[in-house]
């Protein structure tokens, strides 16, 4: 089957965010299954040079979009035996960043209405193109409003994945026909509570949807979850699944990782205890019998960050150390760096994001605490198991398709329901409790079985463009 899977970012060429790591892993899963799955992307200025000198130019050709007749450059590559498509405009793509701007619809309008045109350009003509988030919205939707006519278009199936339903690309609706190139008439199939509404568009106008977990695809139907578009994906929930994401087992992986202080596996867990005290004394902590507590994440409320803040010194009492690695709101920073004046040798903190200090938390820390309020999928827990570290979460979207119970026979971390502050802590006692048996370490060894690997998400994916 062949594939055109088309994201804003991919892995490793352009990156922000969960998305790119999707966009990187996924294709190449399918591609070792045997289908040919193509990724297409915009050609971002803020690409490494590194990366931008293994592009090779195949063509240009203009796209029209309402009254404008725009340049369009093709450029291909090569990486871990995927092909990748970047399309070309610098007046809508040389800038800093990758989102934000004013004309973001215009710009995402551009490059929806590109991919489809890109396919008259290549020796490539897709089964299925698998559209991602708001970005790619309208790729469905001008293939339906389009090209349905042209014979070559029309077997075309697509599928939309929805990453993180709370960014749905809204616009004024005034912009229907002079940007987005809709005719009025014909405007219902992105219009939504009185706006241009690009997920709205794109989930009524592919032939699947689907998003990054079971459990998420059941909370967008929740007002809670669906940030206003749940009263819309109840009528069109017939349509509609969930798949869990995986990650990438080669780059996380603790027998090979370059970045951690000790490599270690199952059959040798007890060289992971060379990464904690490794991990301590580059935060200046200085009880190496103190069970660690790993955070790495935004530090947003949505991240469940007011939950740690409203008991973290009763975490403390427990006897925990904590290290912190992360940005994001002031007060949340500000918090922890008060939290390391206050418990000196006990808490480290360090503001911003660091890849290769994630990696040691990850290999060096006994639990990682993820306490979300929302989370579609999560990637953090997954990594965190396979380097041995137990996960404490929330059940909610992906964290409660990835993350069983210790008290369940085949448990892989510690789990609590409600969106409160002292049932998170009591899972936090109750990880601490099972630190202090000698069965801990076969828990962890355990939990570093655990099967996130993308080739079991890609079968799913298999199914799904077959629309079975």
């Amino acid at each position: 089957m062949k594939i055109l899977f088309a994201a804003s970012e991919a892995r490793p060429f352009i990156a922000s965010g969960g998305l790119a790591d999707v966009a990187g892993a996924l294709p190449k899963a399918l591609c070792k299954l045997g289908d040919d799955c193509r990724i297409v992307i915009p050609l971002y200025a803020d690409m490494k040079s590194e990366m931008a000198q293994k592009l090779r130019f195949v063509c240009s050709f203009n796209v029209r979009l309402s009254w404008r007749n725009q340049y369009c450059g093709l450029f291909t590559a090569v990486e871990n035996g995927v092909t990748y498509y970047f399309i070309d405009n610098e007046q809508y793509f040389k800038r800093q960043g990758l989102y934000g701007y004013y004309d973001d619809c215009e710009r995402y309008a551009f490059f929806s209405m590109a991919i489809l045109e890109m396919c008259k350009h290549i020796d490539f003509w897709p089964d299925v193109i698998h559209a991602n988030d708001w970005q790619t919205g309208l790729v469905p939707v001008y293939l339906r409003l389009f090209y349905s006519a042209d014979e070559r278009y029309r077997p075309i199936r697509t599928v939309f994945t929805i990453h993180n339903i709370g960014y749905q690309g809204q616009f004024d609706l005034g912009l229907i026909s002079d940007v987005f190139s809709i005719p009025w008439d014909r405007r219902g199939i992105v219009e939504y509570d009185g706006c241009v509404n690009l997920l709205k568009g794109g989930i009524e106008a592919s032939d699947r949807v689907n998003t990054v977990s079971p459990t998420y695809a059941k909370e967008i139907l929740d007002p809670y979850y669906g940030h206003g578009l749940d009263r819309f994906l109840v009528q069109r929930s017939g349509k509609l699944s969930g798949i869990l994401n995986g990650i990438d087992l080669d780059a996380n992986n603790p027998a090979t990782d370059p970045r951690i202080t000790k490599n270690f596996t199952p059959d040798t867990f007890a060289d992971k205890k060379v990464n904690t005290l490794a991990l301590k004394t580059e935060f200046d902590l200085t009880d190496n019998d103190q069970p660690l507590i790993g955070i790495v994440t935004r530090l947003t409320q949505h991240k469940g960050i007011d939950l740690i803040t409203r008991v973290f010194d009763d975490i403390m009492n427990l006897g925990f150390q904590v290290v912190v690695l992360g940005s994001g709101d002031y007060i949340y920073e500000e918090f922890f760096r008060d939290a390391a004046r206050r418990y000196p040798h006990r808490v480290g903190v360090c503001t911003g994001f660091v890849p290769e200090m994630a990696a040691r938390i990850y290999a060096g820390a006994d639990f990682f605490l993820m306490p979300s309020q929302y989370e579609p999928c999560g990637l953090a827990q997954m990594i965190a198991l396979r380097y041995g570290t137990i996960p404490i979460v929330r059940r909610t979207g992906g964290l409660a398709d990835s993350i069983r119970d210790y008290g369940d026979r085949d448990g892989n971390g510690f789990t609590f329901w409600s969106y409160n502050a002292h049932d998170m802590l009591y899972a936090i006692q109750r990880a601490h409790s099972a630190f202090l048996t000698p069965d801990f370490p076969a828990f962890c060894r355990r939990g570093m079985l655990s099967d996130f690997s993308w080739d079991r998400s890609a079968r799913e994916y298999q199914r799904l463009y077959r629309m079975e």
